[in-house]
């Protein structure tokens, strides 16, 4: 098709664009290397499986925005498809002979040709239709508000400026012109061959504005046309690198690539007792892993992560999304620097705030929405585990939490015995030692000995576990606390000396089975002890021991709907989002009678109540609410006369949140509205009776 000139000229113009594009490629790679740690390839092609089928579903987009997300698995599909669009018209202009040699094909090949036609058709309209839609959002559409940011975010300058939207309209133009001159070319050959063809029925439908045009001009217009798609591609694939656009490619890799967690926010362990170490967490972009750095080139910039940040929802300085995309434009600013090997600047002032540092609540919800995979959450605890282990910079709150787990094994500085809520437990319970036969140790966690409310969850457990005569055991004096407070707030330290005394006491005891009422304690022993040397077990929630309990007809199904008639259930971050865990508590109530009204924000979408990620033990960072109290009028709202929970942070958050607002739903654990129902034991007689 194209002269010989025109060949020369594409070649000669295909080898600078190929130049220029693998430079900026080869410093995305450095760029990335920095970073501690590596990117995971094991179990190669099962994570390829996953990356494709993400890629080709679309499946963690659809999450929300239905709309947005319909119109740009479409995109996806049609500029997926470009790829082969693009080769066979290279070869069309490239190749004498070989367009021809496809209008000769016969039988099975002709109808091939026709259906890619076909497709190539119908798939331009569709990614035509779809960009303008996108542009139109940026720039008018009541919903590009899911586009900014609040004022008191900290932003790069150039985000500040409008970097965002200069971007997304130059890769937006390309795009148009791009598909835009390929589809106007077909419409050309439609026009050219003097007749609708049914291959390609919305060329065909412009075709008729050409007719007047001579046969000559027709050429013309279709060379040009194939010029403007195809070398708009050699012009713009040198930006590629420094774009937005990069999600493309960089966020398929980036499931293919990342870490394999236990669970969704597992932490992963920084080698605190390598004495040879000299830097613990991040304090500089090249102090982050590979796989975090590799988020900031992956990151759609689509803000899905801040709708449901609990912090950002409440007006804080914490927006994961401007974590992200500061992240990329540190980068965009200076990529040949870096990739040499310059240092960063501090991550805390040019990506994000100190005050957003300590806002998050650790509740996974960015890495649950995030449709490429992307953990910011993990890159704000890392920086936590900077900013206190490298450089003593905390909220001061938080040393009382410190001093307590290290000095009396729990954050409420409390000295005295672990066992004393049992007082007033008219039945044995034993601890392992004085039942070594056990055939489940229920953990308690710090709560239930430090918190009265706690403890009456644990109270009201143990008399379920005791009227359906499970054989269970205590640790006693010998838990301690599990660590989570001092992980999740930076103190890797702290959080070494626990796990470790926690899992030498384990290890000897061998537990087959672990029963906790604290989701934290839960996700710590199941999840995360294992990176120092727990011995496989099996950890549950209580809930999920009640349900089987119940299923089992351990637990007879008379509870009083009267009672419990009008409940609304709020799921734990670090049982549903973390865990997985959201059908069983359900299942725990429904078996006694007991129906739930659910809120908007349910199951793994719930909203924190505000405690996680150390939360419970400072000041809630500034802004426009509290996160308990959004969370509690979510709840209030429907109507509900209880709130059930599943966890002793949730039910103190619940609890305050209803002191403030002065009325409200109760909050009860599900232990304790299961344990209503049930006779009281008969106590234990005296020793002479």
């Amino acid at each position: 098709m194209l002269s010989s000139i025109e060949k020369m000229l594409f070649i000669l113009l295909a080898l600078l664009s190929i130049g220029a594009t693998y430079h900026g490629f080869r410093e995305m790679y450095l760029i990335i290397q920095r970073g501690t740690g590596k990117l995971h390839t094991e179990n190669f092609l099962a994570r390829a499986w996953k990356a494709l089928r993400i890629y080709i579903t679309q499946e963690t987009t659809l999450k929300t925005r239905r709309l947005a997300s319909l119109i740009h698995w479409g995109i996806v599909i049609g500029f997926t498809y470009y790829f082969l669009i693009n080769a066979v018209d290279v070869l069309i202009g490239l190749v004498s002979g070989f367009e021809e040699s496809l209008k000769g094909l016969t039988g099975l090949g002709a109808t091939i040709y026709g259906v890619y036609r076909l497709l190539g058709d119908l798939l331009s309209v569709v990614v035509l239709g779809g960009v303008a839609y996108f542009i139109a959002r940026r720039l008018v559409l009541p919903n590009k508000r899911d586009l900014t940011y609040h004022d008191n975010v900290l932003l790069h300058p150039k985000v500040k400026q409008g970097g965002q939207l200069t971007d997304s309209m130059i890769v937006g133009v390309f795009i148009l012109l791009h598909v835009g001159a390929r589809f106007f070319g077909e419409a050309v050959v439609v026009a050219q061959q003097g007749y609708a063809d049914p291959y390609m029925p919305f060329a065909s439908l412009v075709a008729p504005l050409l007719s007047g045009i001579s046969a000559n001009g027709l050429d013309f217009l279709r060379h040009l046309a194939w010029w403007v798609a195809l070398g708009g591609i050699l012009l713009f694939t040198p930006y590629f690198p420094h774009s937005k656009h990069a999600h493309l490619f960089m966020a398929p890799l980036n499931y293919l690539t990342r870490p394999q967690r236990t669970s969704l926010g597992e932490m992963a362990a920084i080698g605190i007792e390598d004495e040879t170490k000299e830097q613990f967490g991040a304090a500089r972009l090249e102090h982050l892993s590979k796989t975090q750095i590799f988020d900031a080139f992956a990151c759609i910039q689509c803000n899905r992560c801040q709708d449901v940040c609990p912090a950002y929802i409440t007006g804080k300085e914490l927006s994961p999304s401007a974590l992200e995309v500061n992240k990329r434009y540190l980068i965009r600013d200076a990529m040949t620097a870096i990739a040499e090997g310059a240092e960063t600047p501090p991550l805390v002032g040019s990506v994000i705030s100190e005050s957003a540092v300590w806002a998050c609540t650790g509740c996974g919800a960015c890495l649950e929405i995030c449709p490429v995979g992307d953990e910011p959450m993990l890159d704000i605890f890392d920086i936590r585990r900077d900013l206190v282990l490298m450089q003593g910079e905390f909220p001061a709150d938080l040393q009382k939490a410190f001093n307590g787990m290290e000095r009396q094994g729990n954050p409420w500085q409390n000295g005295e015995s672990r066992v004393k809520w049992l007082e007033g437990v008219d039945f044995p319970v034993p601890t392992v030692d004085e039942n070594p036969d056990f055939e489940v140790l229920y953990w308690t966690g710090c709560a239930v000995s430090y918190d009265p409310r706690a403890a009456e969850t644990a109270r009201a457990f143990l008399k379920v576990l005791h009227s359906a005569g499970v054989n269970f055991a205590i640790l006693g004096e010998r838990e301690t606390c599990t660590g989570d407070v001092a992980r999740r707030a930076g103190n890797e330290y702290l959080y070494y000396e626990l796990a470790t005394q926690n899992v030498e006491t384990l290890n000897e005891v061998k537990p087959k089975r672990i029963v906790a009422t604290c989701p934290h304690c839960l996700h710590n022993i199941g999840k995360e002890y294992h990176q120092f040397g727990l011995q496989a077990l099996e950890v549950i929630h209580h809930t999920q021991l009640i349900d089987e309990l119940i299923k089992a007809g351990r637990i007879p199904p008379m509870a009083n709907p009267a009672q419990w008639s009008n409940v609304t259930f709020h799921d734990p971050c670090y049982l549903g989002r973390h865990n997985d865990i959201v059908d069983e508590p359900r299942q725990a109530l429904n078996g006694v009678g007991i129906q739930i009204h659910e809120m908007p924000r349910n199951r793994k979408n719930s909203l924190c109540c505000g405690a996680g990620g150390a939360q419970f033990w400072k000041e809630e960072e500034h802004g426009a609410k509290a996160v308990n109290l959004e969370r509690y009028e979510e709840a209030l709202a429907t109507g509900a006369e209880t709130l059930a929970v599943g966890c002793p942070f949730c039910m103190q958050m619940f609890e305050s949140a209803r002191a403030t607002l002065g009325s409200g739903p109760q909050v009860r654990d599900i232990a304790e509205m299961i344990a209503a129902a049930l006779p009281d034991p008969t106590p234990e007689p005296a020793v002479g009776d």
